[in-house]
């Protein structure tokens, strides 16, 4: 996730907020510096203020749709002003919130996004007899829920949301760690190793599979009924 946002105040309460929520945040103050991040790595989500001080938010979010950047884009805007809402989704953002807001709120406005970008109407997803909540962050395979941590379950989370789709190792990598941690690739093997095990204890069917010198796959279609 990225965060751009001037009032450092709020944009550290932002990021302490979904950092405690398990997300990789990262902030930029300034339009500028928020061009750079978006051309140089993946999000999943970018929160932007419209009232920045280079230059206007409504600009920013326009200039990553024209640079086909397709990732969800909730703006903040401290006026209640419809016109500008109506500018800002014209622009390209998905959602807005008015300031003053709660947290909560914008954690499920949040959630509610990445669930109708991708195409879901409820929180809950089943894959096989594996049931993911992507608010609660809850995993249920044959009735029984799985104890997970915060990073086993992000890395199912991101390989559930491309099923059927091959996610390379550098892909994982750059989604599931912040930019200063060390980055190894042995480590994310450990992960999915440990995820495999309580996922399919017996071995029985493993939903994750390896695609040798490609990376990993999820082989679990979402069920559509």
């Amino acid at each position: 996730m990225l965060v751009v946002e001037d009032d450092a105040r709020l944009r550290l309460q932002l990021a302490r907020h979904f950092r405690a929520a398990s997300w990789v945040v990262e902030e930029a103050a300034r339009g500028a510096d928020a061009r750079y991040l978006a051309a140089q790595f993946p999000y999943d989500m970018v929160i932007v203020d419209l009232g920045l001080p280079d230059e206007p938010g409504i600009g920013l979010v326009s200039s990553w749709r024209s640079a086909a950047l397709d990732f969800p884009v909730l703006i903040l805007t401290a006026r209640a002003d419809w016109q500008e809402k109506v500018q800002g989704l014209e622009a390209g953002a998905d959602d807005y919130v008015t300031k003053p807001f709660y947290l909560e709120e914008l954690e499920a406005r949040v959630n509610a996004l990445l669930r109708r970008v991708a195409g879901r109407a409820t929180a809950e997803v089943c894959y096989g007899d594996i049931a993911i909540d992507f608010s609660a962050r809850r995993v249920v395979r044959a009735g029984l829920v799985l104890d997970l941590t915060a990073f086993e379950y992000n890395t199912l989370a991101y390989l559930a949301h491309r099923a059927g789709t091959v996610v390379s190792k550098s892909e994982l990598t750059e989604h599931l760690y912040a930019q200063d941690y060390d980055r190894d690739s042995n480590v994310i093997e450990v992960f999915v190793g440990r995820l495999r095990r309580k996922l399919d204890p017996e071995g029985a069917l493993q939903p994750i599979e390896t695609v040798r010198g490609a990376g990993y796959r999820f082989a679990l279609s979402p069920r559509t009924e």
